[in-house]
């Protein structure tokens, strides 16, 4: 049947008509890019999961592209699939050792399970609040249990380590991965007795650096101990085998502190060679 006619005769009625279908089509195709993973809804209930984020996914091989649902029947959400972030500025953090800090940071997560992020919270804007607040949460219990030189030590990598693991924690309920946590800045405000703090800081150094200095010590008087044990074991085997080597070795150590030590040049040994003291001098093999 040729439709022609008709539309010639009633064009209004033919142009109502192609704009019905045309709404029609739109409300039943949606397109979802490699970028985004789409949820499904039939009546505020999950139907099906179009692109869902999968690791080390090959870009193009993903089922992104046009998708058809029912019109008026399902609704589509479009959630992000790449890796996104929340920021907080001037988080008020009280250290360890009574100091105030306003910390700026930052976190980089990505929505691993849509399915489990819309039966929580629904939707990306009030996740990203409620990442925020995590954030906020770790960040404050986790810099709480620290001093302020924490931040600005080798400590800082354990520092954020635990941030991210209560943060990733926390968040794997909403479906999301967290990936990084990085503190951007993290100062006094001002006004704050920053020297006295400084002056803390530098006191705490020192004690730490006095104390691997104490155990140095204490490790070196170990090793010369069991040095001197060792060589005393060694003086007394020789002594087993050659009782007249470590008689002559033991004199020329007695020597050598008598006539090197301060003071004795002055000293007057009246003895003959070869005898008492002096024995060693003489000649041994005439004995």
């Amino acid at each position: 049947m040729n439709p022609m006619p008709y539309i010639l005769r009633h064009p209004m009625q033919a142009a109502f008509g192609a704009l019905g279908l045309l709404i029609i089509a739109m409300m039943s195709l949606s397109v979802v890019s490699e970028t985004q993973q789409a949820i499904i809804l039939r009546y505020g209930q999950i139907e099906r999961i179009i692109n869902p984020y999968r690791p080390n996914q090959s870009f193009g091989a993903t089922g992104a592209g046009l998708s058809f649902r029912i019109p008026f029947v399902e609704q589509i959400q479009l959630i992000d699939k790449r890796v996104l972030g929340v920021e907080i500025d001037g988080q008020p953090v009280l250290s360890t050792d009574q100091l105030r800090m306003q910390v700026d940071a930052y976190a980089r997560y990505r929505i691993t399970d849509p399915a489990r992020m819309y039966a929580s919270i629904r939707n990306q804007d009030a996740l990203e609040g409620q990442l925020r607040n995590l954030l906020s949460s770790a960040l404050r219990n986790e810099l709480g249990r620290r001093p302020f030189s924490a931040l600005l030590s080798p400590e800082r990598a354990q520092v954020m380590a635990g941030i991210r693991n209560t943060m990733a924690r926390d968040s794997r309920r909403y479906g999301v991965e967290v990936i990084d946590v990085r503190i951007s800045r993290a100062e006094l405000p001002e006004g704050a007795p920053r020297d006295s703090a400084f002056e803390r800081m530098r006191t705490a150094r020192a004690q730490e650096a006095a104390a691997i200095l104490a155990e140095g010590q204490k490790q070196a008087q170990i090793v010369r101990a069991d040095a001197q044990a060792e060589a005393a074991q060694i003086y007394a085997n020789s002594f087993g085998k050659d009782p007249e080597f470590y008689a002559f070795w033991r004199a020329m150590q007695s020597y050598r502190v008598t006539f090197q030590s301060q003071g004795a040049g002055q000293s007057t040994f009246v003895l003959r060679p070869g005898e008492g003291y002096l024995s060693e001098f003489g000649n041994r093999s005439a004995r």
